[in-house]
């Protein structure tokens, strides 16, 4: 091939690869900011909430290590726990139209209504955009930002990567330490974890 055809050809390649060559956020460094549109209708911006620490969930509601979590009662009490000490909760719905896990602004509010979910907000993400910038693996994967806006935590909810709602009395959450360690002025003794639970459904295109 002559040289005179290749570049512009590698051109075109890199054009087209650049969104996915977008470094995804990782523990120590700054959240990629974002804006999303909620269930509720609002829309929100990550970097309105600096100052504050924010939880971020990777939501999918037909995943059984999810539903684990929702049916037990423990993701509420968390989201309600934190959000009372003025902790931001975003769940984040990265799911694609037609797959697993997928909901409309309605379907999602009658969700939360029906689980008594207290997260400061229901996120839609169907393209993955947010789901791409933080390289979520997993629904439940779980993020928490500091108020300086750094990633302190990314991985597991806990330690018992299973859909059997009775080890959660005995798990390790590592959300709750996360901040609590970071809220005392501790480092966090554990920033990160390998997540589990069912895959993200992302666009078939992108992920």
């Amino acid at each position: 091939m002559r040289r005179s055809t290749l570049y512009p050809m590698l051109l075109t390649v890199l054009i087209y690869a650049a969104p996915l060559l977008v470094a995804a956020a990782k523990v120590g460094q700054a959240a990629p900011d974002f804006t999303a549109t909620a269930s509720n209708g609002k829309t929100f911006r990550l970097s309105d909430y600096r100052g504050k620490y924010v939880v971020l969930e990777w939501h999918n509601n037909g995943c059984p290590y999810v539903g684990k979590h929702y049916r037990s009662g423990n993701m509420q009490h968390l989201q309600k726990q934190w959000t009372g000490q003025n902790v931001v909760w975003f769940t984040i719905i990265s799911s694609a139209p037609g797959k697993q896990g997928y909901v409309t602004a309605s379907e999602e509010n009658e969700y939360l209504t029906k689980m008594q979910a207290a997260p400061t907000a229901a996120l839609l993400d169907p393209t993955g955009e947010i789901g791409h910038l933080y390289d979520a693996k997993t629904s439940p994967q779980m993020v928490v930002i500091n108020p300086q806006g750094m990633v302190i935590y990314d991985g597991a909810i806990d330690d018992k990567p299973t859909t059997d709602l009775s080890d959660i009395a005995g798990a390790t959450n590592y959300v709750n330490l996360a901040l609590e360690q970071a809220m005392a002025g501790k480092q966090v003794q554990t920033p990160a974890t390998r997540p589990y639970g069912c895959s993200v459904k992302y666009p078939d295109s992108t992920h």
